[in-house]
């Protein structure tokens, strides 16, 4: 919507099936324009019928209004690939200004930026960079190439395009950090580029928006295709570089001798180092951009983690989680343990055991270990969370945040029976109880825990103390 609003996106609104199908299959817009990903708008059943929408931001504040112009239903071979139902189609007008999101000063629609290039005599190329996360000293020293290459009396203009989320900041902060190291005159612009290969596709675009005449390659990044994107703008590939261990600089690969040179630590490694507090090499990034990760990523013993606990009831995880809860505190940290059954009475009280509340549940418990991560709290949560998609919409809520870890208690069906503390499984089994996990309604085992436990026959100190290991091993508590 911001993009479609702000001119990122040269359209008027939201596609119909026709255009969407042709922009899938053929990458054309209606008019032959080429335009690589359908922009549609789903919406939930009971506006499918609707006329007339208001369009707002998460706070509920007006943006835009839509005309429907076109009702459509997407199949499963929907073509935005955005499942099967409704959408809606047409033009949108401005209501108001967008006012919610992080960095908002930096969100400059196209038409500004370039306003303020032309009263600042900007001319000539600029070279347009997709920043997805920090810039090093390779992606710099191939940034300033470049420019240099583009430039007739000096560097090339530069336009960084910071990938940024809608309600955080990203990594935008450590991006600035290196602007002493860039050219002289480089603009900054923030957009919330679709995630993946949609947001690759579409950069370009939203950089010609900008007034961008060039777009940089990154062929030699790490997970890089080997292949220039295909787009609007021509490509600048300054090539591969490597690190000259002899004489202390990034160069050209093929100016540096194969026994002398040397990459850029992989993301993994760079992870594990501000994970485990350590400094980056300054051979690899400059100081500021390290200094700005150190904040962003902090050593995991001072990092905000959320650890959700998931299985039956009776297998043990609230015991467990308890016992870990005390720990985790001894250990020095703050800690705040939401269990399911006190959750009910306060953050959820009122909701039913349909499945559509019991998502709620899960999420309601996951916005606020959220927040807990985010200022750099220990949330230890132990519902029973037998839906993997929710468990999944949580782990993506924390990890905008800080870190998630995932623990299944899985204790066997009939252990959990057996034990049956608050009798809950006799009801069930009596009917009394519709959709009780595990006898009338599935619990999905996850396939993505970062630790299994079974407490089958187990000492509740022993799987306390399995928790507790593993958290000192991941450099979440001090003592690994």
């Amino acid at each position: 919507m911001e993009l479609i609003l702000n001119g990122g996106y040269p359209l008027p609104g939201f596609m119909g099936e026709r255009e969407a199908r042709s922009v899938a299959e053929h990458g054309r817009l209606l008019d032959g324009e080429p335009w690589p990903v359908p922009v549609t708008l789903p919406v939930p059943e009971e506006l499918a019928g609707a006329e007339r929408l208001v369009l707002s931001d998460p706070e509920g504040a007006p943006l835009a209004e839509l005309e429907v112009q076109e009702r459509w239903t997407a199949g499963p071979d929907a073509p935005d690939g955005r499942g099967a139902g409704p959408r809606l189609a047409g033009e949108v007008v401005l209501t108001g200004p967008p006012a919610y999101g992080s960095m908002r000063s930096l969100r400059l629609p196209p038409g500004q930026l370039r306003a303020r290039r032309e009263a600042e005599n900007g001319h000539g190329p600029l070279l347009a960079v997709v920043a997805r996360g920090p810039l090093h000293h390779r992606a710099l020293s191939r940034l300033r190439a470049a420019a240099d290459s583009l430039g007739a009396d000096g560097p090339a203009e530069v336009l960084i395009l910071l990938e940024l989320p809608l309600e955080r900041e990203g990594d935008a902060a450590a991006v600035l950090a290196a602007e002493p190291l860039m050219p002289p005159r480089t603009w900054f612009a923030g957009v919330p580029l679709p995630p993946g290969p949609d947001g690759d596709a579409l950069a370009p675009y939203i950089a010609r928006s900008y007034g961008a005449t060039h777009l940089l390659a990154d062929l030699d990044a790490p997970g890089a295709s080997g292949a220039a994107p295909a787009g609007p703008l021509p490509v600048v590939d300054p090539g591969p570089w490597r690190y000259d261990t002899a004489k202390g600089a990034w160069r050209p690969a093929a100016e540096v001798p194969a026994e002398r040179a040397a990459d850029e630590p992989a993301p993994a490694e760079v992870d594990g180092m501000l994970a485990r507090g350590r400094s980056l090499p300054a051979w690899f990034t400059p100081a500021r951009v390290a200094a700005e990760l150190a904040r962003l990523r902090p050593a995991r013993t001072s990092r905000g983690l959320t650890l959700f606990f998931t299985g039956l009831s009776g297998s043990g995880k609230s015991t467990v989680a308890r016992g870990v809860a005390e720990g985790i505190r001894r250990a020095g940290r703050t800690v705040t343990l939401l269990d399911g059954d006190v959750v009910r009475r306060m953050l959820s009280k009122g909701l039913t055991f349909s499945r559509e509340d019991r998502d709620m549940n899960i999420r309601r418990i996951g916005y606020v270990a959220a927040e807990i991560t985010r200022h750099g709290g220990v949330a230890v949560c132990a519902p029973i969370a037998p839906y993997a998609s929710t468990r999944a919409e949580v782990r993506a809520m924390v990890e905008e945040n800080g870190d998630f870890f995932l623990v299944h208690v899985a204790t066997p069906l009939e252990v959990c029976e057996a034990r049956d503390r608050k009798g809950l499984y006799a009801k069930a089994r009596a009917g009394e109880i519709p959709e009780f996990t595990g006898v009338s309604d599935p619990y999905e085992e996850p396939d993505d825990a970062d630790l299994v436990l079974d407490t089958s026959g187990a000492d509740p100190a022993e799987s306390v103390a399995e928790v507790l290991s593993a958290l000192r091993a991941g450099g979440w508590l001090p003592g690994a």
